[in-house]
Parts: structure tokens; C-alpha cells; sequence
């Protein structure tokens, strides 16, 4: 087998891998509500992957470099939700979104030109999430309405994703562990579910979902701080695994406490 078509086999074999754990995931966010799928959501099932494809072409010190380049990205994502949740209440899925990735794409590019440490990193996630989830809170609350799935759901969801990872395999030894770090944090599962969800069962649901999404972004942003840090010291097999477990014990803590207070 030649190299060229050795490495379109593994290429595919991760797109496909990603895309499944992506259409998984946005599945069960449709049928268990705004407060559920969004800490579903808000879960690595994107970026996850991505790293983890990184991982296995590239060293530690490569993944760190590229998660502490995603650490100020993820409060340009928090940015996205905010633009999308205030819009959706009466603009289209269309202008909805696509204002929203503009912002994201606005911001991102600032990013880039910035020269960041943890600290930094750290600092300018936590503004954003103290500007956006008082902002977001008045839009968490409503009821989801059922959701009839059409037949280009799942090719639509499984392109995007599948997309995003050959994308950020191909690339990375070209563009560096920075672009690489900034692109794997592209919110492809937000924005499937602004086309996706938005035309079918309206804004305002649609944008709950973002809304309530906040307090997960937060565990996210943890994970990739720990992630930089772990990678270097540990090794990136460890470093992805203390992040993941992150995420899912952040998320878990979350619904957790959601679920106190509704018995309260």
C-alpha cells in the first residue's frame, strides 16, 4: 500500500470516528432538552477527537503549544452563543448564525495576533463568561418542543464534523500547533444545531440550548488549561485524558446541582 493511500485511509477512518460521536451526541441533545443537551454539547465530542487525531501525528510539547492557542478561543465561543441566543429570538436561522460565526471569526482573528500564557488565557476566558452568562440567563429557560427529524440531519452533522477533523489533520504540520489549537476549537456543534434545530423548531428553544451552554463552556476552558499543563509534564496520552475527565466531571457537577434544585 502507498503512503498517499494509507494515509486517505486513516484520514477517512477519522473523519468517520468523529462524525459518529458528533451525530451521536446532537441526537440525544434533541430529546433531552435544553439543560441536557447543552452539557452534551458542551462535552469535547468536536474537539475531543481532533486532539486526539493530533496526538497520534505530533509530540507533547506540539499539543500543549495547541491547547493553550484554544484556551482564548473558547471565550470567543461563549461570544458566538451570546450573538446567536440575542439574535434568534427574531432573526432567521441564516442571519442568526451566520452573525454569530462572523463574531467568532472576528474574534478569533484578534486572538491570533495576541501572544498568550496560561494566565492570560485564563483571564480573558474568565471576563467573557463574567460579561455573557448573566447576559444569558433570561434565555435559558424554555420548553423544547418535539423534534421531527429530516433525512439530511445526520449527512449535514456527519460533513461538518468530518470536515473540521481532515481539515485539522491535513494542516497541522503546515500551519503549527496555534492554527491547529484555533481551528480544533471551531464550534462545529454549535453551529450544526443553529441550521439544524432552528428552522424546525424556532429560535428561542434553539438558543436555550447555547444559553444554558455557558456554565459547560467553563469546564471546557478548565480542561484545556490542564491540558497545556499535563501534556509537557505527563505526556499527551495522560494530558487529554485528565482534560476529558474534566469535562465530564464539570458537566456531571452541573447537572448535579440542577438536579437539587428542581427537587428543591
Amino acid at each position: 500500500m502507498s503512503p498517499e493511500t494509507a494515509f486517505l485511509l486513516t484520514l477517512g477512518l477519522r473523519m468517520a470516528i468523529t462524525a459518529a460521536f458528533v451525530v451521536t451526541a446532537s441526537v440525544i441533545t434533541e430529546k433531552s432538552g435544553p439543560v441536557i443537551g447543552a452539557l452534551i454539547a458542551t462535552l469535547p465530542i468536536s474537539a475531543g477527537p481532533s486532539y486526539v487525531f493530533l496526538a497520534l501525528d505530533h509530540d507533547a510539547a506540539f499539543i500543549a503549544e495547541g491547547a493553550l492557542a484554544s484556551l482564548p478561543i473558547n471565550a470567543a465561543t461563549i461570544f458566538l452563543g451570546l450573538t446567536y441566543v440575542v439574535l434568534a429570538q427574531r432573526r432567521s436561522a441564516l442571519v442568526s448564525c451566520l452573525s454569530a460565526v462572523a463574531v467568532w471569526i472576528a474574534l478569533a482573528s484578534i486572538i491570533r495576533a495576541v501572544q498568550w500564557n496560561l494566565a492570560g488565557g485564563l483571564i480573558v476566558n474568565a471576563i467573557a463568561y463574567a460579561i455573557c452568562v448573566p447576559l444569558l440567563a433570561g434565555y435559558r429557560h424554555v420548553k423544547m418542543p418535539p423534534v421531527t427529524r429530516r433525512w439530511y440531519d445526520i449527512p449535514l452533522r456527519a460533513s461538518l464534523v468530518a470536515t473540521l477533523v481532515a481539515t485539522v489533520v491535513t494542516v497541522s504540520s503546515w500551519v503549527g500547533p496555534k492554527i491547529s489549537g484555533m481551528i480544533a476549537l471551531f464550534p462545529i456543534v454549535f453551529t450544526s444545531m443553529m441550521l439544524i434545530l432552528h428552522p424546525r423548531i424556532g429560535g428561542p428553544p434553539t438558543a436555550a440550548v447555547l444559553a444554558n451552554s455557558a456554565w459547560g463552556l467553563i469546564g471546557l476552558g478548565l480542561a484545556l488549561a490542564l491540558l497545556h499543563v499535563a501534556a509537557l509534564r505527563f505526556g499527551s496520552a495522560i494530558g487529554l485524558s485528565l482534560a476529558l475527565a474534566t469535562c465530564i466531571s464539570w458537566n456531571l457537577a452541573l447537572w448535579w446541582i440542577g438536579r437539587r434544585k428542581a427537587v428543591r
